[in-house]
């Protein structure tokens, strides 16, 4: 485990790390509703489509305990009406809506005779979703060792380590396994605007690990891969459809066209959870759009742009399938055909979930 972490549940509530402030500032929040939950969600508090459906778990377990109901049913009627308020936190991750069914579906499926065992059961589902978050990155950083040259030198996008995950990290963790295993590593991290995710986060984090990096701007990507001998481009993922498009942090898509000219490999890493057969292709996965004040000002602060400028903030892009070499899993690693491969990482996941 990382000497930080993003969530954990701590003496009957949820414990979050503040990313809004970092890296200046290392400060843990305590939240005792899972309404809290939500606004820290939304307001991104947490963030990182693995680390989110932890703490919507977690938020879902604070609306149990916290339930006035006389009686199971009354109970499940409440919980549910909680994990809605959850869902709508934030519209493009797939995790969270996984996490917040899961668990709802385990309590129902339950079978629960008092309020008592409805509380145990919501805690064991999201305790596991919790376990199961570290075991899984660890098996993605694992897999995509594989496919990593030696040396290697990375372009990185947004921040998937650690702090967006409950441990370890999804696309951070392959360059963090790298630099374990041996390999001669260097990152190129973008500053992935408008929140700077990649320059406060990822460089923390990387520099946390001890792993030799540079922040870049954006716009840099395609003049480093060009002159600084780039040869693996890895970033996350918020939802992966069935066809194998991804959706992620804005900026992905150019990212991945520019390597695509550049002929370097592209890999896309995240979990089974977030791979969503539901959604055919990623047409139909909601964009988040964020508040003009993201992009109008410098992390809340500086300002700018003009007084009344007109802005447009999507929050994530979606890099259509064939951009993307591969997309790496826990389960093993998705090629083309996406259609096929993808169903059968899932498929390998529900196997694994029922063996225990």
């Amino acid at each position: 485990m990382s000497d930080y972490y993003s969530v954990k549940w701590i003496n009957g509530a949820v414990s979050m790390i503040d990313q809004r402030i970092l890296p200046q500032t290392v400060q843990y929040n305590r939240y005792t509703t899972y309404e809290e939950v939500a606004e820290a969600i939304k307001v991104m508090v947490v963030r990182g489509a693995p680390a989110i459906g932890a703490s919507a778990g977690y938020g879902m377990l604070l609306a149990v305990n916290a339930c006035q109901a006389q009686d199971v049913p009354a109970a499940l009627a409440d919980l549910k009406a909680a994990g809605e308020v959850l869902k709508a936190a934030r519209p493009t991750a797939v995790n969270l809506f996984w996490a917040v069914d899961r668990v709802y579906r385990k309590a129902e499926a339950s079978q629960a005779a008092t309020l008592d065992e409805l509380r145990a059961v919501v805690k064991a589902e999201a305790d596991l979703i919790w376990k199961e978050d570290a075991e899984m990155c660890f098996r993605m950083a694992e897999n995509a060792m594989a496919v990593t040259p030696d040396p290697v030198t990375f372009v990185h996008h947004c921040n998937t380590g650690a702090l967006a995950t409950v441990d370890y990290g999804t696309a951070l963790g392959v360059i963090r396994r790298a630099h374990e295993v041996g390999k001669q590593v260097y990152a190129y991290v973008d500053e992935t605007r408008p929140r700077l995710q990649g320059a406060r986060l990822t460089s923390w984090e990387l520099r946390e690990l001890g792993i030799p990096h540079a922040v870049i701007a954006d716009g840099a990507s395609g003049f480093v891969m060009k002159y600084k001998g780039v040869n693996m481009v890895v970033f996350g993922c918020d939802r992966i459809a069935a066809n194998g498009d991804v959706a992620n942090k804005i900026g992905t898509y150019n990212l991945a066209m520019a390597a695509k000219e550049h002929g370097i490999p592209c890999y896309s890493v995240g979990p089974t959870s977030t791979i969503d057969l539901e959604t055919p292709t990623g047409d139909q996965i909601e964009i988040e759009v964020r508040p003009d004040d993201e992009v109008t000002h410098i992390l809340g602060e500086c300002q700018i742009t003009p007084d009344g400028v007109e802005v447009y903030n999507p929050a994530f892009d979606v890099t259509p399938n064939h951009l993307i070499t591969g997309i790496i899993t826990e389960e093993g690693i998705a090629y083309p055909p996406y259609g096929e491969s993808l169903k059968e990482m899932v498929r390998r996941a529900e196997e694994r979930r029922k063996q225990g």
